[in-house]
């Protein structure tokens, strides 16, 4: 089995940013992609940034690119996702994922295990 557990949510200003860690524990060799996803109330969850443990290669959603920034830790077996220049729009949910299969690393489908989530507020 394999846990992980998001930190780092909190209330920002809009301009503000915030850094999310999530910390994968149990099973870690098993994955091979990690993700990062998004809820917002009353939204459908969606794909923010991927980055694969091996070789580092990065996916972002076009509402993020510029302004987040996913990142690795392997020897933590930690994943970022440092966020700048939040709007409101951003409030969210935000889920770290991992999978144990490559496809795409846009698709939630994809993913194996998942975290408990941590929220990101917004204000404007």
């Amino acid at each position: 089995q394999v846990q992980l557990v998001e930190s780092g949510g909190g209330l920002v200003q809009t301009g503000g940013s915030l850094r999310l860690s999530c910390a994968i524990s149990g099973r870690t060799f098993s994955s091979v992609v990690m993700g990062w996803f998004r809820q917002g109330l009353g939204k459908e969850r969606e794909f923010v940034a991927a980055i694969k443990w091996s070789g580092g290669r990065i996916y972002y959603t076009d509402a993020v690119k510029g302004r987040f920034t996913i990142s690795r830790d392997n020897a933590k077996n930690t994943v970022y996702l440092q966020m700048s220049s939040l709007k409101p729009e951003d409030t969210a949910v935000y889920y770290c994922a991992a999978a144990n299969v490559f496809t795409n690393g846009r698709n939630q489908d994809e993913y194996d295990y998942w975290g408990q989530g941590t929220q990101v507020t917004v204000s404007s």
